[in-house]
Formats: C-alpha cells, sequence, structure tokens
C-alpha cells in the first residue's frame, strides 16, 4: 500500500494516444477507475488541420487527445473532480495541453510527462509522488 500525498477523490488520467486508464486516490493509493479507449475515430478527426506529412497514426493519436481533452472537460464540467493529475508520454502531453478547457487546468495539481500506460499501479504511484 503506497501514502499518497493527494487528497481522497484526486483524478488521475494517465494516457498515450491509444489508451488512456483512470484512477482515483482512494485511503493513499490508486484504485483503478476505468479505460479510455479511442474507439470509432473515423467521425471525430483531430484537432485544427492535419499537415500532410501526418502519418495515419499520427492523426489516430491526435484525435485520442482532442477526446481526452474533451473528456477531461465533460467530467470537470459535472463536478465529478476536484483535482486532477495527468500524466501522458510527452507526444501526447504535447497535444492534450493546448485544448484543455479553463475549468480543467484550473483543477490540474500535477501534470507529468512520462509513459506509465502499462506501468504497475505502484510505479505510478512512486512517479507522481516525486
Amino acid at each position: 500500500m503506497s501514502n499518497l500525498s493527494f487528497p481522497e477523490d484526486t483524478f488521475v488520467v494517465v494516457a498515450t494516444g491509444e489508451e488512456a486508464k483512470t484512477f482515483r486516490v482512494k485511503g493513499g493509493s490508486l484504485e483503478h477507475d476505468g479505460d479510455w479507449t479511442p474507439g470509432d475515430l473515423a467521425d471525430q478527426g483531430p484537432a485544427g488541420k492535419s499537415p500532410s506529412e501526418q502519418s495515419p497514426r499520427e492523426s489516430m493519436e491526435a484525435t485520442f487527445s482532442k477526446i481526452i481533452a474533451e473528456r477531461l472537460y465533460h467530467h470537470a464540467h459535472k463536478g465529478d473532480f476536484e483535482r486532477l493529475i495527468l500524466v501522458a508520454d510527452p507526444d501526447t502531453l504535447g497535444e492534450i495541453r493546448p485544448l484543455l478547457h479553463q475549468e480543467v487546468t484550473d483543477k490540474l495539481v500535477l501534470e507529468q510527462a512520462k509513459t506509465l500506460i502499462n506501468s504497475p499501479v505502484e510505479d505510478i504511484e512512486k512517479s507522481i509522488s516525486q
């Protein structure tokens, strides 16, 4: 059992351009809350214009980054969380950051540019505690 110093119910999102896992701080540890997957991206498209040299994979990752930002806004606006920790690989974080609504950034207590999506919960806890 970890002893995270973040308040109870802090919402934690660990993401890449292909998937995201959500957690809540419960009893000083992370408790898995759910998984976000891109789903069908055909109708959603990336944020802004796609450069012609962008690969289909890069386009998909940009689109999923937009979806993550939209979901975070939806949850923040509904009052589903008061504090947010966002951990994503550097490219994905760079895609998400400019898309975040002020309502989300106001709740952001920690942001990390790390690839932790396949890491055990203990490693995620250790990383966000540093």
